[in-house]
């Protein structure tokens, strides 16, 4: 089944947006749920409204929709299409005001990825795109930074913050801040759209979910980042993501230590 990908990305803006300013309006207001996975692992009441904002709309538009989404209002469909949706990827530093968060929303065609839109409420910016078109920024074409060299490279890395990924991304870091220009530890979502907009040369990601990198992977892969994991392709366990004068050089040192 043939779908208007240029029209749904335009929907799925406004979903985006529209979820991102109701958490900017209910940020005071907010209530904490129970930790899911492990206590680092928090949700609040927004994480949830927002979703159901998001889904919602989405059936609206397209019932039949398979619907994968991280607060649990997934659902299964028969169209062959599926939906990835992080209504609030950087919970806890929306919660603690430490930090940058992003509504995610993706689109699969059987395991294709086929549009994409990562929304920064307090930045008032939005990343898209659709596959084959290229990656947007508010609208206005963005691609990969030219790639330092590796020393002077600005590297993001995200992680789940459990007490196994910790240790694993200790060792990481421990192995890969003496050789770079510097890191940022910065949600999935991000990290990847900013190697997108040229922000950062590269980019790591640990144990994540696929909400968390499906949206900013597609956007990144547009803007020409270069991604893979311990083997071509990348996956929640290890999503490498880097310019590509810089692909080898950083793949290979977090490779080592990852």
């Amino acid at each position: 089944m043939n779908r208007d990908l240029d029209a749904a990305r335009d929907l799925v803006v406004d979903l985006a947006v529209r979820a991102g300013r109701l958490q900017m309006e209910r940020r005071d207001t907010l209530k904490m749920g129970a930790p899911k996975a492990h206590a680092n692992d928090v949700v609040s009441d927004v994480d949830i409204a927002s979703e159901r904002l998001i889904v919602d709309a989405i059936l609206a538009a397209w019932p039949d929709d398979t619907i994968q989404a991280e607060e649990g209002h997934g659902r299964s469909g028969g169209s062959g299409w599926m939906w990835v949706v992080d209504p609030l990827d950087g919970t806890r530093n929306y919660v603690s005001r430490t930090g940058p968060w992003s509504v995610c929303i993706a689109l699969y065609q059987g395991e294709q990825p086929r549009m994409a839109v990562v929304h920064d409420p307090a930045g008032n910016e939005t990343f898209s795109a659709v596959d084959g078109g290229g990656a947007f920024l508010n609208g206005q074409p963005m691609s990969v930074s030219s790639g330092p060299p590796l020393a002077e490279s600005l590297v993001g890395v995200s992680f789940q913050p459990n007490p196994k990924t910790k240790e694993r991304t200790g060792k990481l870091i421990r192995e890969l801040l003496p050789v770079v220009g510097d890191i940022r530890r910065i949600p999935a979502a991000l990290n990847l759209v900013y190697q997108a907009a040229g922000r950062l040369d590269g980019g790591v990601a640990l144990d994540t979910n696929l909400w968390d990198i499906a949206a900013g992977a597609l956007i990144a892969r547009e803007a020409g980042v270069t991604l893979g994991g311990h083997g071509p392709d990348f996956s929640t366990e290890l999503t490498i993501g880097a310019a590509p004068a810089l692909w080898d050089a950083l793949a290979e040192r977090v490779r080592a230590a990852a």
